[in-house]
């Protein structure tokens, strides 16, 4: 098997809190360091009231000072929401705390409705048609202060912080092709151009300072359990999050329900068919056999694993499954 690596949107399930969240997320991160995760990755969501990680680079330090080895990432921030000096400048502080140990993914979706965004920038004149300028302007405030330069990220200049291109559609791969740099394909949910833009990135890359060769990596579901009915049932949260969410009432994560699938709309059902695609639900055995298929059928470099579980101790053990197969 390829490197897995954990995706954390830091749930907030109903009846708790963000607190109980973000305590969650470190517990989590010490056991994906155990079991040989090669990253743990926190996302840019912000205004959902089942998501705890709006403030990503602060939750990173949290995460990176209760470990001592796993990468910590973001995968990713949304630079439409930033400056690239205050990102260069959040990810130099990070880097510097924990030398050798961050990743910087960047996305250009907003990662929040239009409100939300316009209060998150005061307004929406940033253009996401600008993020690739925006992305080598960061790239820049990585670079070794040159004679007579104005601007410069404290901490920042001359630190190696790995970036990353992440994307849902053929924009992410071309540009983190010319750029060459590493390739992160939002597949766990949005898998429709997956294949075709791994094509793109690979036919295309440029080697770089960072990279030499392509390097994709794959978001992918898992809901591991010691049977595959548990694993089904386990999976209902993460259902119901997504019918939520698509239909305009997004929610905490909410508590599995046994046969939910059933009971749902053609639409509805349509909804979780689209998003869920890239997806493992089942016993060990089958959790491998449908991580290992698809692994041959993209060819990924390295797996995302994300595992929206509603029972904390459910989800350790999803992730446990999953590291095992590693091996």
């Amino acid at each position: 098997m390829i490197p897995f690596s954990v995706l954390d949107l830091s749930p907030i399930v109903e009846g708790s809190d963000a607190a109980q969240s973000l305590r969650n997320t470190l517990d989590l991160a010490q056991h994906a360091e155990r079991w040989g995760f090669q990253r743990y990755w926190l996302a840019e969501h912000h205004g959902m009231a089942g998501i705890a990680s709006a403030a990503t680079a602060v939750v990173m330090a949290h995460v990176a000072g209760g470990t001592s080895r796993i990468r910590v990432g973001a995968g990713g921030i949304m630079l439409p929401n930033h400056s690239p000096l205050v990102i260069a400048e959040q990810f130099g502080t990070l880097e510097s705390l924990f030398p050798g140990r961050i990743d910087l993914g960047l996305g250009r979706a907003p990662g929040s409705d239009q409100a939300t965004a316009r209060a998150l920038r005061r307004d929406l004149h940033a253009n996401p048609d600008e993020f690739p300028q925006d992305v080598v302007e960061l790239m820049h405030y990585f670079q070794p202060v040159q004679e007579g330069q104005r601007v410069r990220a404290v901490p920042g200049a001359g630190l190696q912080v790995p970036v990353w291109i992440l994307g849902s559609s053929l924009f992410g791969a071309q540009l983190a092709a010319q750029l060459g740099l590493p390739f992160a394909f939002a597949s766990h949910f949005a898998p429709a151009q997956m294949l075709q833009a791994i094509a793109v990135y690979r036919s295309r890359f440029r080697p770089s300072a960072q990279l030499d060769r392509s390097h994709v990596m794959l978001g992918f579901n898992v809901f591991a359990a010691d049977t595959d009915e548990e694993a089904r049932l386990l999976s209902s949260s993460m259902q119901q999050a997504f019918v939520n969410l698509r239909s305009g009432r997004p929610s905490r994560l909410q508590p599995p329900v046994a046969g939910y699938e059933e009971r749902l709309s053609p639409p509805e059902r349509a909804i979780i068919e689209q998003t869920l695609t890239c997806s493992a639900i089942g016993s060990p055995d089958t959790v491998r056999r449908e991580l290992q298929a698809f692994v041959d059928r993209t060819g990924a470099d390295e797996l995302m694993i994300t595992s929206q579980i509603f029972d904390h101790q459910a989800r350790l053990r999803s992730y446990e499954i999953t590291a095992s197969l590693q091996r």
